[in-house]
């Protein structure tokens, strides 16, 4: 099991060399720091605690500071657990970066859904509404509470509220590419969460250690290198005919 934090920049497509279109999520991962490890001795189950994105100390309070301190790095904006590691293979203060990740790996994204405040239920549980006619008298309503004789209303009952804002965790994307030079990890398909939200990157729990064959992407800077190499090449030889 290994795990990265990152933030979810948004949504783009690249193209593999046999012509497909492949749509990915772009998840920016700045270096991690190892802020904590837990040993059985200590807390009673081994993990790691990922530090991510820093944050100013005036936007701390001294709790947030000592904890940082002891890792020798500055306050960080959003902290993780990471179970199920070996903690002997980390070091406090260490940096994870995104080469930990190559393409074609299998992993599980979580992240918050989007907040869409508060629904009423064909929003909300995808019902149906009534019929449109004036004389109906029932357009959006939540329907029948249930049978008479309890006199309450069931727990689990589908009702309107709080749409959106919970935690998601979807599972078996596929890495389409690692970019160390810019900190950026390609996610084949859609993660949750708007943009510029945190997301967690680990390994796959249903399929750990699977890894498909990585996709060869078309690079265009290449392509436009070649294109200017041949111009010039012909321009210069026109020149000296």
């Amino acid at each position: 099991m290994k795990g990265i934090l990152g933030k979810k920049i948004g949504m783009t497509q690249v193209f593999a060399s046999n012509g497909k279109l492949i749509p990915v999520t772009v998840v920016s991962v700045e270096p991690n720091v190892v802020m904590q490890i837990k040993t059985k001795e200590t807390d009673g189950y081994e993990a790691i605690q990922l530090g991510f994105t820093s944050k100013k100390e005036k936007h701390s309070n001294k709790p947030e500071m000592g904890h940082a301190k002891k890792a020798n790095t500055a306050p960080k904006r959003f902290l993780k657990e990471i179970k199920g590691v070996e903690v002997s293979n980390y070091e406090l203060g260490q940096e994870i970066k995104c080469d930990i990740f190559e393409a074609g790996e299998i992993v599980d994204v979580t992240g918050t859904s989007k907040g869409k405040g508060f629904q009423g239920v064909i929003k909300r549980h995808n019902q149906s509404r009534g019929p449109m006619g004036h004389g109906s008298q029932y357009h959006r309503g939540v329907g029948s509470m249930g049978t008479l004789r309890p006199m309450r209303v069931f727990k689990g009952k589908k009702l309107p509220g709080h749409m959106g804002c919970e935690t998601v965790t979807i599972q078996n994307l596929e890495i389409v590419a690692v970019d160390t030079a810019e900190n950026v990890i390609l996610v084949k398909g859609n993660v949750p969460g708007p943009k510029n939200s945190f997301v967690i990157i680990k390994t796959s729990i249903k399929h750990p250690g699977a890894k498909n064959e990585p996709s060869e992407l078309v690079s265009y800077e290449e392509k436009v290198s070649e294109n200017i190499t041949e111009e010039n090449t012909e321009t210069s030889q026109e020149v000296s005919e």
